[in-house]
C-alpha cells in the first residue's frame, strides 16, 4: 500500500492564522514598549518584555508550520513533520521559564509596590487585550491541529490573561490605591501559566521518546496480531507518532511456512496492515510489517519486545 507523506494544504491557513497573530502580537509589544518609555510604569515594561517572548514563540511557530509544508526527501523521508513538535517544546520552555519569573517578581513586587500610573495602565491594558481577543479568534479554530498551534494559541491566551491582569491591577490601583494589586494578578497569572506548560512539554517530549500513542494497547493489538491464520509469534512491535496525526507501528511476524509456501503472505501483509488502520481508536495507515519463517529467530538478536 502507498502512502503520500507529503503535506496536505492544511497547513496554509495554519501560517495565515500564525501570521495574522504575529502581527497582532508585534504590534501591540511596540505599543506596549512606547507607553513605558512614556509612563516609566515598570509593568508595563514587564508585560512588554512578556509579549516579545510570545512574538518570538509565534515567529518559531510560523516557521515551523512553514517548513512542516516541504515534501520529504531521500535525507528527510519525513519531511519536517516532526518539526512542530520541536517548536512546541521550545515555546514550552518560554513559556515555563516566564511563568516563573512572574511568581517571583510577583512576590517581590507584593512587599515592595513599585508607583503605578493607573490610567495610563489601564489604556494600554484594554489596548492588549482587545489585540489578543482578535489573535485568540483567529488561532481557535486550529488549535488542535497540531502541538506547534495549541502552543502558539496558549501564549496569545497567556497574553490575554496578562492584560487582563494588568486592567484589574489598574482599576483596583484607581479605586484603592494599592499599587500591591499588580503583583497579585501576576502571581495569579503565573499559577495559570504553569500547569498547562508542563502539559505541554510532557506531550511534546513523549513525541520525541517514541512514547506509544494514546489510546493505543500494544498489547491488543499483539493479541490482534496472533489471532490471525498462520500467525505463530510478534516480536518487535514498535508504535510511536512523527507528529500530530501520523501514528506509525513496525512488527515483525513469525509465521507458518504453509504461508509462505501456499504463497498467501501478501495476502496476510495487507491483512495485518487493514488491522492496524481500522480495528483500534488510533487508525494507523503508515505500518510495517516483516513475515518471518518459524526458524528465522535463531538468526535474530535478542532484547526486542
Amino acid at each position: 500500500m502507498a502512502h503520500d507523506h507529503a503535506q496536505s494544504t492544511a497547513g496554509h491557513p495554519n501560517r495565515l492564522r500564525l501570521a495574522i497573530a504575529l502581527s497582532l502580537t508585534s504590534s501591540v509589544l511596540i505599543v506596549e514598549l512606547i507607553g513605558a518609555a512614556i509612563t516609566g510604569s515598570l509593568a508595563l515594561l514587564v508585560d512588554a518584555a512578556h509579549m516579545l517572548t510570545d512574538a518570538g514563540g509565534l515567529a518559531i511557530a510560523l516557521t515551523a508550520a512553514t517548513l512542516m509544508l516541504r515534501p520529504p526527501t531521500s535525507r528527510r523521508t519525513w519531511g519536517f513533520r516532526r518539526l512542530e513538535v520541536l517548536a512546541a517544546l521550545a515555546q514550552a520552555a518560554v513559556l515555563l521559564a516566564v511563568g516563573v519569573f512572574a511568581f517571583i517578581e510577583g512576590a517581590r513586587r507584593l512587599f515592595e509596590p513599585p508607583e503605578l500610573p493607573s490610567s495610563e495602565l489601564l489604556v494600554f491594558g484594554v489596548i492588549g487585550l482587545a489585540a489578543n481577543v482578535l489573535s485568540i479568534l483567529v488561532l481557535s479554530s486550529g488549535r488542535n491541529s497540531n502541538l506547534n498551534l495549541k502552543a502558539a494559541f496558549l501564549e496569545v491566551l497567556n497574553d490575554a490573561l496578562g492584560s487582563v491582569a494588568v486592567i484589574v491591577s489598574a482599576l483596583v490601583i484607581t479605586w484603592t490605591g494599592w499599587s500591591g494589586a499588580d503583583a497579585i494578578a501576576g502571581m495569579l497569572i503565573s499559577a495559570l501559566i504553569v500547569p498547562r506548560t508542563l502539559l505541554l512539554m510532557r506531550d511534546s517530549s513523549s513525541v520525541l521518546l517514541e512514547t506509544t500513542p494514546k489510546n493505543l494497547n500494544l498489547d491488543e493489538v499483539r493479541s490482534h496480531i496472533l489471532r490471525m491464520p498462520g500467525v505463530i509469534e510478534v516480536h518487535d512491535l514498535h508504535a510511536s507518532l512523527i507528529g500530530t496525526g501520523l501514528p506509525i507501528l513496525s512488527a515483525h511476524v513469525i509465521v507458518d511456512d504453509a504461508r509462505f509456501r501456499d504463497g498467501s503472505a501478501p495476502e496476510l501483509i495487507r491483512q495485518l496492515q487493514d488491522c492496524v488502520a481500522q480495528d483500534f481508536d488510533v487508525k494507523i495507515e503508515h505500518s510495517t510489517f516483516q513475515l518471518e519463517p518459524a526458524d528465522h529467530g535463531d538468526r535474530e538478536h535478542t532484547g526486542h519486545s
